[in-house]
């Protein structure tokens, strides 16, 4: 059953309610307190122009344990190198437009709309959405954001501009994560990319157990610099 949200209440019904393809419910708005209602009850947004907000918890999850992280051998070759100098939170707007921009596979458009940017943005301005960036020199090669929620990190996206950039951000970022005890990441939907990287399904019962101890522990203090470029 699809339900329809009030604009004034950011309740959620049980995401364990979704229909098989994992959408939950339709409407309501992307003000703060109902994107972190959201995220604590596993439902996010993903949506286009032409469409309603929509909200989604798919059953299985897939998602990416930090104790689990798998490098191929050539990659961490590449990451030990530090061609890249990896840094949180220093361009976030910049990040999130290039994710928009990217040309996806099978993709058109984009479900990062204005309205998306300016809630993320929004969130990113409370200390509850990252992000994570490559840079070759002053120029941004690549990067991903998401939200955080005490010690569980919700992917949103990710670009590379230059070959590797996301993926060596992705690791260093992942093994920061695992230092700081995060319990998971989720992925919301599966890629290849992140299936090498070790990500799994699990049963949404385990995900939502998980997510609701992980959501009330202290959220990390960030560092700035995780990596500095050759």
């Amino acid at each position: 059953m699809v339900f329809q949200l009030s604009r004034e209440l950011t309740l959620f019904p049980d995401p364990r309610h979704a229909e098989s393809d994992g959408l939950l419910a339709v409407g309501g708005d992307l003000k703060p307190e109902r994107l972190l209602a959201a995220y604590r009850r596993g439902i996010y947004p993903w949506y286009s122009d032409e469409y309603p907000i929509l909200w989604w918890c798919p059953d299985p999850r897939f998602v990416l344990f930090p104790t689990e992280l798998k490098v191929s051998r050539s990659l961490r070759k590449l990451a030990d190198k530090n061609p890249f100098q990896i840094t949180l939170n220093r361009s976030f707007r910049q990040v999130i437009k290039a994710c928009a921009k990217v040309p996806r596979r099978g993709q058109e458009g984009t479900w990062i709309t204005a309205d998306m940017m300016e809630a993320y943005s929004e969130l990113h301005k409370l200390g509850h959405a990252l992000s994570v960036e490559a840079w070759q020199g002053n120029e941004l090669a690549g990067g991903l954001y998401g939200v955080v929620i005490g010690k569980c990190f919700f992917g949103e996206s990710m670009f590379a501009w230059e070959p590797n950039a996301s993926k060596v951000a992705f690791v260093k970022f992942v093994e920061l994560l695992r230092r700081l005890d995060f319990r998971i990441i989720d992925c919301q939907m599966r890629t290849e990319h992140l299936e090498r990287f070790g990500g799994q399904f699990i049963p949404l019962k385990r995900f939502l157990e998980i997510i609701a101890k992980g959501c009330d522990e202290p959220t990390a203090t960030w560092p700035e610099l995780l990596g500095e470029g050759a």
